[in-house]
């Protein structure tokens, strides 16, 4: 019967649970995906290797390889984590490479947390998915690459410049580079610093007496943030 058949389908295909975690502060939680790059010819692609900190936006760790492979991916890793140091947890969605036995050993080995997505569920992995649509949206993003030299240069090239010089408005218009390094709060200091000469020069130019609002860095960012308790009318508990 249909109840049986149900059973037997839960059984086989176990509901995933939800992954939640949460960063507040630098080198905390990485995510990490790969993207195909256009090649060439139609159906040769390159594949780009992203890691991020979700806190900072800061992309840890980029690599450029003709395909897939666990153990590029598990070298990445290792390079990235020499240079910024290891993080609590990585996560990443359930692609061949993201899933297996070199990577999770690796991650094993430096006690990191392996966090992964539910199937077929792209919100699980909100910081990549993001990065990627931002990165093949830019004008500057090619219709084609000519060759697996050309992908490098021009990933290395994005990737600094993302990191260095865009203003990313969920941490506070700051660059990715100021909130991984801890420079965004003095720098939000000498911009109030700014305003505040400027409107004490040119009073007749700010239309309100208020100061201009200077956007704050999250305390923390989250993948899946849990629902906030609802509180219970005594009454109606009653």
């Amino acid at each position: 019967n249909k109840q049986v058949k149900e059973r037997r389908r839960l059984a086989r295909h176990p509901a995933r649970a939800i992954p939640e975690l949460v960063a507040t502060g630098p080198g905390q939680v990485y995510t990490w995906d790969i993207t195909k790059l256009p090649g060439p010819v139609k159906g040769k692609y390159y594949d780009a290797y992203v890691m991020i900190d979700i806190y900072s936006r800061y992309i840890v760790g980029m690599k450029v390889h003709p395909a897939e492979s666990a153990v590029l991916a598990a070298e990445m890793m290792r390079e990235t984590f020499s240079i910024h140091g290891t993080p609590q947890v990585v996560h990443a969605d359930r692609g061949t490479s993201m899933t297996s036995k070199t990577v999770a050993a690796l991650l094993s080995d430096l006690e990191v947390t392996k966090s992964h997505s539910r199937p077929r569920v792209s919100n699980d992995n909100p910081y990549s998915e993001s990065w990627f649509k931002t990165l093949k949206f830019a004008p500057v993003f090619p219709e084609r690459f000519g060759s697996l030299g050309d992908a490098r240069r021009f990933m290395n090239t994005f990737v600094e410049g993302y990191n260095h010089s865009h203003r990313h408005t969920g941490i506070g218009l700051n660059t990715p580079a100021d909130v991984h390094y801890g420079l965004a709060a003095g720098k939000a200091a000498e911009r109030a610093a700014t305003l505040d000469k400027a409107r004490a020069r040119n009073p007749e130019r700010f239309s309100t007496n208020l100061d201009p609002k200077i956007l704050a860095t999250p305390d923390a960012a989250w993948i899946n943030r849990p629902a906030e308790p609802q509180e219970v009318d005594p009454k109606l508990a009653a």
